[in-house]
């Protein structure tokens, strides 16, 4: 999707995992892409993967429960790069516990990172779009926007309300220029997803590797999705060609959820 070539984009959630393999594949079509997180450690490692393909990258930390920062992050891009054109929100977490055994700091974090931060972003950048008549917003839900799985009710309720605000905004934004889409991954080949396989593990004493089987068994596919498949989804979705495409969840999850 080379029409991405010079577009200014944001990664959010852009130092590890879907997040990263996001940022390269926009790169390496020539974008200029900012990536955000809460590690710059991490920011400048992909920054510096990006510019060892001759790509260009800006690693900036923030922290987009508060809309201070983000408000920031906005002044900081555009005084860089430009003003952001296509926006990923893809910064996200997914711990698991049960309902009952769920601390309420626990629920009110996972829907301050993987909702609010959302909205700060796009009450944010959507502004500038808007006013240019051209952009694009995409964010990362999961099948869990569609479907429930125990043990991830703080997860599966934030990705609920991102897949809502996704078909909301591209209501309110269809005769703007602007398409906002969702994209609803299965279980991802990425660090969270071992992390997650490992407390599996630990809580009903199987092996990772097992706990790793029954992730990849909940496909068709029988396998987990590689992060750059996603990524390639972000890029038809950021394309001028998918202009008529908005208000969308699009599954990437091996046939797992049929909806």
């Amino acid at each position: 999707m080379a029409d991405s070539k010079q577009k200014n984009v944001l990664v959010t959630g852009g130092g590890r995992g879907i997040g990263r393999a996001i940022a390269i594949a926009f790169a390496t079509q020539g974008s200029r892409v900012a990536i955000t997180g809460r590690t710059q450690a991490s920011l400048d490692k992909v920054a510096e993967e990006i510019r060892s393909v001759d790509g260009e990258a800006l690693p900036l930390r923030c922290d987009i429960t508060r809309a201070e920062e983000v408000a920031a992050l906005n002044r900081q891009i555009a005084d860089r790069l430009g003003k952001v054109q296509i926006l990923v929100n893809n910064a996200g977490v997914a711990p698991a516990v049960a309902f009952l055994e769920m601390d309420d700091h626990l629920w009110e974090e996972v829907l301050k990172i993987n909702l609010t931060g959302a909205y700060h972003c796009c009450k944010v950048f959507l502004p500038e779009m808007i006013a240019s008549g051209w952009g694009r917003i995409i964010n990362m839900a999961s099948t869990v926007a569609k479907v429930a799985y125990p043990y991830i009710s703080a997860y599966t309720a934030s990705k609920h309300g991102l897949l809502g605000l996704t078909r909301a905004l591209a209501i309110e934004m269809a005769r703007t220029g602007v398409t906002v889409n969702a994209i609803c991954p299965g279980y991802v080949d990425t660090d969270l997803t071992l992390t997650n396989a490992k407390l599996m593990a630990e809580k009903t004493g199987k092996a990772v590797e097992e706990a790793l089987k029954l992730f990849k068994g909940a496909s068709p596919q029988n396998r987990l999705i590689a992060p750059e498949e996603v990524a390639d989804l972000a890029l038809m979705l950021a394309s001028e060609s998918a202009g008529a495409i908005t208000g969308q969840a699009i599954n990437v999850d091996g046939g797992a959820v049929m909806a």
